[in-house]
């Protein structure tokens, strides 16, 4: 186990959450842990790209793999982190519209 700042905790979170797909992988993990089959299925991805979002999550620090025999669960790495993210949803941004994000950009 590495034990990392207040500051790259904060960037490795930044990272997880800058990607649509991770950000609903995690919430989704706040509800319940799941088997990545189950979480493909869920948010309408494959199940390799599932699982590529799934090595960044975990080298983020932020889900575990849980061995349960031939299979593994995911489930987020500390329960606090269902509470970092109920708090998150209920944050009012205050967005400057002559900046936009490329998010939000036509493609």
């Amino acid at each position: 186990m590495v034990v990392v700042t207040h500051g790259e905790v904060l960037a490795r979170f930044g990272a997880a959450l800058s990607d649509s797909t991770r950000a609903r992988v995690l919430l989704a993990l706040r509800e319940a842990p799941a088997y990545p089959a189950e979480l493909a299925e869920l948010l309408g991805v494959s199940r390799q790209s599932l699982s590529n979002h799934l090595a960044c999550l975990r080298g983020c620090g932020l889900v575990v793999a849980v061995p349960e025999g031939r299979r593994v669960r995911y489930e987020l790495a500390d329960g606090r982190l269902r509470h970092a993210l109920s708090d998150l949803l209920g944050v009012v941004l205050a967005v400057d519209s002559s900046h936009e994000h490329r998010a939000d950009r036509p493609a």
